[in-house]
């Protein structure tokens, strides 16, 4: 993974991290819930990322429309 992706997550790949140093705790699932936190963190900083873009493309849609309306409407 990509932790400097992820600034809102630090805290969760250190935990995660610091549970798989571990080799018993990681193999028997005792890291199960710090990676359950690790990936809700990163689905929810995923939906806003993604909420984020689709307000900016419909920015950016609205601009095109508008440059190709000025651009036919000599037509």
């Amino acid at each position: 993974f990509f932790p400097f992706r992820f600034p809102a997550c630090r805290e969760f790949f250190q935990a995660l991290e610091a549970c798989h140093a571990n080799f018993w705790t990681k193999w028997t699932g005792g890291c199960n819930t710090a990676k359950n936190q690790l990936n809700s963190c990163l689905h929810k900083e995923t939906m806003v990322r993604a909420s984020k873009n689709r307000e900016d493309a419909k920015v950016r849609q609205a601009k095109k429309e508008q440059a190709w309306k000025e651009l036919h409407e000599d037509d």
